[in-house]
């Protein structure tokens, strides 16, 4: 295998590759997870972009999240002057 202008043999790579282990081993299992997350994101952003070129895709609904925190804070400041008014 030729890596720019050094010739790697087998017991080369074979040696990179333990030393890589040896620094980076307790690393890995973690890098190759959000390796896999980035890829995993990537494709759901390119098939969206996909979708949207082709006009398939239907609008994506936002999430109700924002509205449940916004009642939860409304409650909490009308009791709060509840209290205050009292």
């Amino acid at each position: 295998m030729e890596l720019a202008f050094i010739n790697l043999g087998t017991w080369e790579i074979v040696g990179i590759v333990a030393v890589g282990i040896l620094l980076f081993g307790s690393r890995l299992p973690n890098i190759a997870r959000s390796l896999g997350k980035s890829v995993t994101e990537f494709k759901k952003g390119v098939k969206d972009i996909q979708d949207d070129m082709s006009g398939r895709s239907e609008p994506k609904k936002l999430d109700d999240k924002r509205e449940v925190e916004a009642e939860k804070v409304e409650k909490t400041e009308s009791k709060e002057a509840e209290k205050v008014s009292s």
